[in-house]
């Protein structure tokens, strides 16, 4: 729930309950949480907006011609972190990142995503979106550095002893609802040493800020049990990856329109045009929804990740998804998107691409309730079925193809994003990797 925090009500909030340091948050534009930290003394500055900060030194930020940038705490998120000492706590604001004249700065993510909500509320509608983030919990070394090892064989469902990681999993929770999260459902995933921790839908903007929240509460809950928490895709060869696959409606005067009882697959005209529109922009998305080298490891076939265009009310493996669903619960399912992905830019692409879809009322293809993975090449041609793309660097060509992508992102952004992972594939590409000596070394 967003907390209506005033100026003042910090200030008395904060020194009633011994807050000694605050962390302002903000996301570069791959979706790394950042931060600056300054002590109850500085307090009212930042509150302010009188804290700066080096942008120059942020990755896809600034040069250093223009990079003097200003941090704008977000009163609503100020948070007492539930692990920090109970003298002297920690706090955190989540922050907009302006320029020193007050104008936003045009390569905070947060920023992307406020702009996308303003163009849903100028056509009437709030958008409400549920992730479910899955990751995997392993062993570190001696040295404290995280490693790919689990001794656990759990499966979907299964609980202790079998599930190793469920006392973490239950701290991870009790700690986030301790930070205001109303937490859905948790349980172990498909892979061994893998969870899923979903919490209740919100409006977009807050279901971002809780995503990067969420994010640092299960690796800090996972250290003080000894593991690792890692929200990378596919950490191990052999098993399912993690997704976060994205739940979606849209709200107008405090109904869902995604819903019409009429229709045989209880969905309305409009919630037809947003699927349509998702379907139009997804491969063109790819390198934000799924931005890393290893994230094209999880799409492959065989392992439940979608790795065709297409949709479905019935099948439970297609790229979207209509989940059964009662009353004002219809939501469109994507499932592409995973953890590593950077939720403002993420959920900014999402919302843009569905009211396109609306604003030019985009018919999407027939859906297909039969697993697309099972038919032949010739079949899928013949119903003209596209394959996501299968690199990061397929992706960027997708991205650099589509002109609607890039302008949601703003041109700084979409210019960074694409430099900067280009040169993340040149340096994968010029790896030798075990596979290849296994594969060629004794063969040539």
């Amino acid at each position: 729930m967003m907390k209506n925090y005033t100026k003042e009500d910090i200030l008395k909030y904060a020194e009633e309950e011994d807050v000694e340091f605050i962390r302002l948050q903000f996301a570069d534009i791959f979706g790394n949480l950042k931060n600056i930290a300054v002590t109850a003394s500085q307090l009212k500055k930042a509150l302010d907006n009188k804290c700066m900060f080096d942008g120059s030194s942020i990755e896809g930020f600034a040069g250093e011609e223009e990079s003097d940038m200003c941090l704008y705490p977000d009163f609503s998120t100020f948070e007492i972190f539930p692990w920090r000492p109970q003298q002297g706590k920690v706090a955190r604001m989540i922050c907009d990142i302006r320029r020193p004249d007050g104008t936003p700065f045009e390569g905070d993510p947060r920023y992307v995503l406020k702009r996308a909500v303003q163009e849903a509320e100028k056509m009437g509608y709030t958008f409400n979106v549920g992730p479910e983030c899955e990751f995997f919990l392993f062993h570190t070394d001696e040295n404290a550095l995280p490693t790919t090892i689990t001794y656990e064989q759990a499966g979907y469902f299964d609980m202790g002893p079998i599930d190793f990681g469920e006392n973490a999993r239950r701290d991870m929770i009790m700690t986030l609802e301790e930070m205001g999260f109303e937490i859905e459902a948790s349980h172990h995933e498909s892979a061994p040493a893998q969870h899923e921790i979903d919490f209740k839908y919100d409006e977009a903007l807050i279901t971002a800020d809780n995503i990067m929240t969420f994010k640092l509460a299960v690796k800090t809950i996972a250290r003080r049990h000894g593991l690792h928490a890692t929200f990378m895709p596919k950490p191990k060869h052999g098993v399912c990856g993690s997704g976060m696959h994205i739940n979606m409606s849209l709200f107008r005067d405090g109904k869902n329109i995604f819903r019409d009882e009429s229709d045989k697959k209880g969905l309305s005209r409009e919630a037809y045009w947003f699927i349509g529109g998702l379907m139009r922009h997804v491969k063109g998305m790819a390198a934000v929804t799924n931005p890393l080298v290893n994230s094209y490891k999880r799409l492959v076939p065989g392992y439940e990740a979608p790795v065709y265009v297409a949709w479905s009310a019935r099948n439970r493996r297609p790229l979207i998804r209509i989940p059964a669903s009662f009353g004002e619960d219809t939501r469109i399912e994507l499932r592409s998107p995973d953890p590593s992905a950077n939720p403002y830019l993420t959920l900014a692409l999402c919302l843009m691409a569905g009211l396109d879809g609306i604003k030019n009322q985009i018919e999407p293809p027939e859906s297909i309730d039969t697993n697309v993975a099972d038919m032949s090449k010739e079949e899928r041609k013949r119903l003209g079925v596209e394959a996501l793309p299968g690199t990061l660097i397929e992706a960027i060509g997708e991205m650099e193809k589509d002109v609607f992508v890039q302008e949601v992102l703003g041109k700084h952004v979409s210019e960074k994003y694409i430099a900067a992972k280009k040169a993340e594939w040149n340096k994968y590409r010029s790896q030798v990797t075990e596979w290849e000596i296994n594969e060629y070394l004794y063969k040539f």
